[in-house]
């Protein structure tokens, strides 16, 4: 099959799956898509396929029109999962199989993981608490889902973001949450006085633990912190991801329209993951176990 073509076949794969699987977060949809990639593999040697393996990943992650952020860290966990264990087995075909086992695990566990990471959360969710969370995103909603259904009463603001606030403000108020209003992302340091804590998700979290999310978290953030309120990160960490942006600009970004900012790990007092409840500065501790 000719390069071009296997281009465009990966990426509308990518898209095809995230398209299909709303519920499926950007990073596992990478790993479908490369598990998919591996299903339709012809390389004849092992070298031939780790390296077809590893254009797949660059593919995916320069011409995805998904979050590049998220996509960069499902593969490179990919990548280096499966590549622990390509020497134990030389057979090329008993190898590409184990791969794609192991890739169809992640994406069966995935709904588990998201479940742990909000239940290390809602030990933070009290009675009688406003909380902030910003935009839309699948674990916080889940983690307040699951609060409410544990009887904790409490209210939620949620920013607009481009109407994305929307269907988080819709999902909550399905849940039974009855208090939930949608205010504009300007209005945030307005609000802030009255918030308790501030919860947002991530489509990538930081070798140094700051946080990769949709544009108006570090606005959000700021605010946070002018007004002495805990901001808290809920992600999974398969979304842990190995780079270390300095500047707004370091970003994957369409710099006349932004779609996501960077937010500092000074400006985060917590991380509820599936690991544990981290600091931002256990954030590098867990890469390096995972990839050294």
């Amino acid at each position: 099959m000719p390069a071009v073509n296997n281009e465009q076949r990966l990426c509308r794969t990518l898209d095809d799956i995230v398209k299909n699987n709303s519920d499926l977060s950007i990073a596992v949809a990478a790993v479908q898509a490369l598990v998919e990639s591996i299903k339709w593999n012809t390389a004849n040697t092992m070298f031939e396929f780790m390296q077809d393996l590893e254009n797949s990943r660059l593919i995916l992650k320069k011409q995805t029109n998904q979050s590049p952020i998220s996509v960069s860290a499902g593969c490179d966990l990919f990548l280096q999962w499966v590549g622990k264990y390509r020497h134990d087995i030389s057979d090329l075909e008993a190898c590409k199989s184990s791969m794609i086992v192991k890739g169809e695990n992640l994406i069966q566990r995935s709904t588990e993981i998201r479940n742990k990471v909000a239940s290390v959360g809602i030990k933070f969710i009290k009675n009688d608490m406003t909380i902030l969370i910003h935009s839309y995103s699948r674990v916080v909603t889940l983690l307040l889902t699951k609060a409410a259904k544990s009887n904790i009463r409490f209210s939620v603001l949620v920013t607009e973001s481009q109407g994305n606030g929307l269907k988080a403000s819709e999902i909550l108020k399905k849940a039974g949450i009855r208090d939930v209003r949608v205010i504009a992302d300007a209005a945030v340091g307005f609000y802030m006085e009255k918030v308790d804590m501030v919860l947002v998700g991530a489509e990538g979290v930081t070798e140094n633990g700051g946080v990769v999310n949709r544009i108006g978290t570090y606005l959000t953030a700021l605010a946070a912190n002018a007004g002495s309120k805990p901001l808290y990160v809920v992600a999974e960490s398969y979304k842990f991801a190995r780079i270390y942006p300095l500047y707004q600009d370091d970003l994957p970004n369409n710099e006349s329209v932004p779609t996501v900012d960077y937010t500092p790990p000074n400006l985060i007092s917590l991380l509820f993951t599936d690991l544990g409840i981290l600091t931002p500065t256990g954030v590098s501790d867990e890469l390096i176990k995972t990839y050294y």
